[in-house]
């Protein structure tokens, strides 16, 4: 299944058009293609990004966790 598609007119220095339309050729690709490309995977790097500091914010609260049970299976379970 294609995705839809919006045209859209955008300006940029000539520096980085110069410098898209060289990558654009070097990976035979459209402008458009590489446009779309570059969005994806700064979409992506920044989903990795909120979900590391998730898990980092997880990994504090479960290390509390662990504290509290560990507190707690020692009054219950007797020492072997």
């Amino acid at each position: 299944m294609t995705a839809q598609t919006t045209k859209l007119t955008i300006s940029l220095p000539q520096n980085l058009l110069s410098l898209a339309d060289k990558m654009a050729k070097d990976k035979k690709l459209t402008r458009s293609k590489l446009v779309a490309l570059c969005l994806q995977k700064m979409a992506e790097e920044n989903l990795r990004a909120e979900m590391e500091e998730g898990y980092k914010a997880m990994a504090e609260e479960n290390r509390e966790t662990a504290k509290l049970t560990f507190k707690r299976q020692s009054e219950i379970v007797p020492d072997w």
